[in-house]
């Protein structure tokens, strides 16, 4: 039988449960000094060989010999005890949007490498892209001692953030910048993406362009749709034509939706620029509801490259983001933030090279039926 706490913190619609006392009745917690006494060392060297953040103060024998003994003890850090004498709790908050885009699963990847091996614990907590969800959230979380955060979820204009940034919360931004520029923010080069993106089609002869749009009170929306229209000014070619329509949400419906509005107006495209890859999407399967071949007749291209976007029929042509590396690094600015470390580099915004990742869904445009047959499927509906 297992011994379990009545209860524990909640936080948004998850119960945070301590490892603290999840031993088994009667089972008495293996303690540091046991370690130490079977690695034959003082408990205090026991205690900084096991910890990432000073294990540089003993050498790397006595490291190896205490995380032996550590391991064959079953030995588990009192978490609860080592924040009382730092006065810390080694929790760090990931704020996601949508914890279901498979984007900020592999950002929580990244950051958790780091985290975990510096000790910390990484609560994830997702807003579902309601504002006051995500201030309740976070406000529990700091209610609870929370060190730091790393947040993906930053509008444009955030009040929430300029709260925390006058507490002197400790944060970083990750994926999505704002306005104010006071905190440290790792992305990818959105500017650098789509250029690639306009690039790749202008060369297989496209010259009518649609871009689909994240929504303009986020960053990565603002920025790609600035770059999409800066890339069609640097090299503009007789006759070509290039249109921005902004969807409601970085989502497969709001792509649709966009689809559906772009084929039914006016102006033809034989290439469309979607803002993310689940845009990419709905894009991709109201042109295939509409009797258009993609690509034959419409070449897509995303961004983000998720997760089985390359087995789609056909593959997508997307713009790949190092998201595993961006955790890794948002995770270790906090870190050097929270360990006084932050130096004028840190503090400013990490911009991550990207790659176009050319695939099935983009190809040349051959004949000039073929601009004719888009003008026909742009006219659908």
């Amino acid at each position: 039988m297992v011994c379990q706490a009545a209860g524990g913190p909640r936080f948004g619609n998850r119960l945070l449960t301590a490892r603290v006392g999840a031993y088994p009745c009667g089972v008495e917690r293996v303690k540091l000094a046991d370690v130490a006494r079977a690695a034959g060392v003082h408990p205090g060297t026991a205690s900084r060989a096991l910890n990432p953040n000073t294990q540089s103060q003993v050498s790397r024998d006595t490291v190896r010999r205490v995380s032996r003994a550590a391991e064959r003890l079953g030995y588990v850090p009192n978490a609860h005890a080592r924040g009382l004498r730092t006065a810390r709790s080694y929790l760090v908050g990931m704020v996601v949007p949508d914890v279901t885009n498979p984007l900020f699963s592999m950002m929580l990847r990244g950051a958790e490498q780091v985290l975990t091996t510096a000790g910390y614990t990484v609560v994830l907590t997702d807003t579902n892209n309601d504002a006051e969800g995500q201030r309740s959230q976070i406000e529990s979380l700091l209610a609870r001692g929370a060190d730091g955060f790393i947040i993906s979820t930053a509008q444009w204009d955030d009040p929430l953030l300029d709260d925390l940034d006058e507490s002197g919360v400790a944060a970083v931004l990750a994926n999505r910048n704002t306005a104010r520029g006071r905190w440290p923010y790792v992305g990818g080069d959105e500017r650098a993406g789509v250029f690639l993106a306009v690039n790749h089609l202008r060369e297989q002869g496209h010259r009518r362009l649609l871009h689909l749009a994240g929504p303009q009170d986020i960053s990565t929306g603002r920025e790609r749709a600035a770059a999409f229209r800066a890339a069609v000014r640097a090299h503009p070619l007789p006759g070509a034509d290039a249109r921005v329509r902004v969807c409601a949400a970085f989502t497969e419906a709001a792509g649709a939706e966009a689809m559906e509005s772009a084929l039914a107006g006016p102006c033809p495209f034989t290439a469309v620029v979607a803002g993310n890859d689940l845009i990419a999407l709905g894009a991709l399967d109201v042109l295939r509801a509409s009797g258009a071949r993609c690509p034959r007749d419409v070449s897509l291209t995303g961004f983000n490259d998720m997760p089985f976007v390359d087995r789609l029929t056909p593959p997508l042509t997307t713009v790949r983001l190092p998201l595993e590396e961006m955790g890794r690094i948002a995770a270790q600015v906090l870190l050097d933030e929270l360990r006084g470390e932050a130096t004028i580099r840190t503090r400013r915004s990490t911009l991550l090279p990207v790659e176009l990742i050319v695939r099935g869904t983009t190809q040349r445009v051959r004949t000039a039926e073929r601009v004719r047959t888009a003008e026909r499927v742009s006219r659908a509906g």
